[in-house]
């Protein structure tokens, strides 16, 4: 009987895990043999620290991630630094293919003068502070009475709902203490969010939206003057459910009186910037911006009229960049893996799949491969089309041979180069630690916020087995 095919995938978001549940289930005449490899401490990516701690709905799929994990036909292995740890050719001699799921976890560039000022933030490492990354300190500053986030996606909602809302209302949630202390000591007064197209470009979903109308003391408030609306975006509204909810949710929002509240969100459409204002020894004094005007073609253009606001701080919320590598080739225009459909290529992404120089036996899926844009389902979708060409290549005899694949061969090699790891019960007991450290104030759960403090958790399963009786 042939050995199952032994494949690595490194980074254990939603991609990965995704990934790693499709190739189980895939029609196929061979046995598989699966390893996650996450280089944090905890798996699930930008579900565990992307998503804002007052969306408890959306961070539910962690628990559909969780029951594919708790089959036990696929292993974890946390706290694995890819690069560092464990390289592309040790994989490769522990493995017939390795698939790169790493994501996009850095804020991508926006270059425009004055973007390097003190107090001009990148939104991902607000994100990652609110959320308790481990890999971040845990002091932000929080001085600053008026400020402006850059962006009309869901992250620019979620790092100005987090700005604007007052700290004893994400209480309930899973932030820890230093998280709430900072907010709670915040200055802010008002927030500005800023786009450069209409209401109907916006990239938000209904249900963010409508959750901000409902933050306690916080107006909202918009400006009639930014609702510009042609004839694309007349034809999304009538098209488009979502587009549809979301421009009837922010025309409700201009029907609004202010009632005093302590702080208010300020939405603007049509507002392009084109520098941060300041010096480097004041730091952000301001933002300016160019009004633009729709082209009828769901675009807009400049009109060469500017405003110059007054800002304490900005933050830019204008999208995630993946990062490269070591020993990949990396697109830098795209910030993903270079790949045709999954495939890792030398050369260039745009040739065909019969043109590129395949890699063989390594895959990227998710972010990494497509760039950051798209929900949970395009991942899927993504997920298959790669695991798709490596069952292809795998009957093509295409994949190559590992000279130590089996399954305690790996586990040699960490334990050997004495990575700390964790494994799915060591995740549990994170876990459980979490959830009981929420128990007596009545919350779910209470992040861990340092790695120190979720590997000293998850090393109570190494030595709960090192202590356990012989024959137990």
């Amino acid at each position: 009987m042939s050995r199952a095919l032994r494949v690595a995938i490194v980074g254990a978001g939603p991609a990965g895990i995704y990934a790693a549940d499709l190739l189980t289930k895939a029609e196929r005449d061979f046995e598989v043999s699966i390893d996650l490899f996450e280089r944090l401490p905890a798996p699930f990516g930008l579900v565990r620290y992307g998503v804002a701690p007052d969306h408890p709905r959306i961070k539910g799929i962690i628990n559909a991630l969780i029951k594919v994990l708790d089959r036990g036909d696929i292993r974890l292995f946390g706290n694995v630094d890819f690069g560092t740890d464990i390289t592309l050719e040790q994989l490769q001699d522990h493995y017939d293919a390795v698939i790169f799921s790493t994501g996009s976890f850095v804020d991508a560039r926006l270059d425009i003068p004055g973007v390097d000022l003190p107090r001009s933030y990148g939104a991902a490492d607000f994100v990652n502070w609110y959320d308790s990354h481990p890999d971040v300190g845990q002091e932000w500053p929080l001085d600053a009475q008026r400020v402006a986030v850059i962006g009309n996606g869901n992250v620019a909602l979620d790092v100005a709902r987090i700005l604007a809302k007052q700290a004893d209302d994400l209480l309930s949630t899973e932030i820890p203490d230093h998280v709430y202390d900072g907010l709670k000591k915040s200055e802010v007064t008002d927030v500005h969010v800023f786009g450069r197209r209409g209401p109907a470009q916006t990239k938000f979903t209904p249900l963010e939206l409508r959750e901000l109308g409902h933050v306690k003391d916080v107006d909202i408030i918009v400006y009639p003057e930014d609702f510009e609306f042609d004839e694309a975006s007349m034809a999304a509204i009538h098209s488009n459910n979502q587009v549809k909810q979301v421009t009837k949710t922010l025309t409700d929002f201009t029907l609004r009186e202010p009632t005093g509240a302590p702080r208010r969100l300020h939405l603007h459409f049509l507002h392009a910037p084109v520098a941060v204002l300041g010096t480097q020894e004041e730091g952000v004094t301001g933002l300016r911006t160019e009004r633009q005007e729709l082209d009828g073609n769901a675009g807009v253009t400049g009109t060469g009229e500017f405003v110059d606001w007054g800002m304490d701080a900005v933050y830019r919320a204008v999208g995630y960049f993946g990062s490269p590598l070591p020993g990949l080739p990396f697109d830098q225009a795209r910030g993903v893996i270079t790949n045709v459909e999954g495939r890792v290529v030398d050369g260039d992404a745009q040739a065909t799949a019969a043109q590129a120089e395949t890699i063989p036996g390594v895959y990227t899926t998710g972010w990494i491969k497509r760039g950051p844009v798209g929900l949970i389902g395009h991942t899927k979708g993504d997920a298959l089309e790669t695991i798709t060409h490596l069952i292809e290549d795998r009957a093509a005899g295409a994949l190559p041979e590992p000279a130590h694949p089996g399954e305690d061969d790996i586990v040699d090699f960490l334990d050997a180069a004495g990575v700390e790891y964790v494994d799915w019960e060591g995740y549990h007991l994170l876990e459980a630690a979490e959830k009981a450290a929420g128990e007596p104030h009545g919350r779910e759960r209470i992040k861990i916020a340092t790695r120190e403090g979720m590997l000293a958790q998850a090393r109570r399963a190494v030595e709960s087995a090192a202590e356990a009786p012989a024959g137990h």
